[in-house]
């Protein structure tokens, strides 16, 4: 029973890739739509989108044509191809602004785009275009039912500029190029004043102030400790029970015992 079992399923499996073959290779434009459409049902949406793409051009016009994109743009995406599938789904939407389809094909096109942003240590170019075509899909669609996922997605990606933005600031302290983490940190805490990474922004800009004054030329200095001991008054003012607070606390310290030195001497 169980070799007649697994013949027939075999028989099964051969007959079915016969099938496709035999439509891949058919003149009819009628049976590819039909089997491509039953092959995505099956999600078996690689040999779905080959079909479409054969008869894509002969259905142009045509009354099942609206049909036939939404199912071939959507196969994009089920395939894990974003780029076409974010293209396709953008052709559907300008193609078929009345479909009772659209919005789940824009939303559709707009993930596309939030599935190709990478890593935030990569380059973040990709995110910002997912943020702005989701952002386009709210603005279009503000009662959806996709908004709210969308808002989601949005999040995600604006945390990832945020981390990217953050450790870019940081690299600049950790490799003691201190001004240039200060003007980067400056940047940081202007673009996302609610970040969740604000605490540590506010104390590695007020770190990279600090150990460039300790470097600095002495005519230099005095200035820069001053605007050490601004920075840290406004990490403190802002998060009073800072984790970073005991470390400042003791850089504060030898701020004011140097500031202190360049009082005495100007009343000298």
């Amino acid at each position: 029973m169980k070799n007649f079992l697994y013949i027939f399923i075999l028989l099964t499996v051969l007959s079915s890739c016969t099938e496709y073959h035999k439509a891949l290779k058919s003149e009819d434009i009628a049976t590819k739509f039909k089997m491509g459409e039953e092959l995505y049902k099956e999600g078996k949406f690689s040999k779905a989108n080959k079909l479409f793409s054969q008869i894509v051009p002969s259905y142009r016009g045509k009354p099942q044509a609206q049909k036939l994109m939404y199912l071939y743009s959507l196969s994009f995406y089920e395939m894990k191809d974003y780029y076409l599938a974010g293209y396709q789904c953008e052709r559907f939407s300008d193609s078929y602004p009345e479909s009772e389809k659209i919005e789940e094909v824009s939303f559709t096109g707009a993930k596309s785009y939030y599935m190709l942003s990478p890593v935030y240590t990569k380059d973040q170019e990709d995110t910002t275009k997912a943020i702005e075509k989701l952002q386009e899909f709210i603005n279009l669609y503000p009662n959806s039912s996709y908004v709210l996922e969308a808002n989601t997605l949005i999040k995600e990606l604006d945390f990832k500029l945020e981390k990217k933005a953050y450790s870019i600031a940081k690299q600049y302290n950790h490799i003691s190029d201190y001004e240039a983490s200060i003007k980067s940190f400056d940047n940081f805490i202007f673009d996302f004043p609610g970040s969740t990474l604000l605490e540590d922004a506010l104390y590695y800009r007020f770190d990279s102030a600090y150990k460039l004054a300790e470097n600095s030329v002495e005519y230099k200095k005095q200035t820069r400790l001053e605007t050490a001991k601004g920075y840290a008054n406004g990490l403190i003012k802002r998060f009073d029970s800072s984790k970073y607070i005991d470390d400042v606390n003791v850089k504060l310290v030898t701020i004011d015992e140097l500031l202190l030195d360049y009082t005495s001497t100007a009343k000298i």
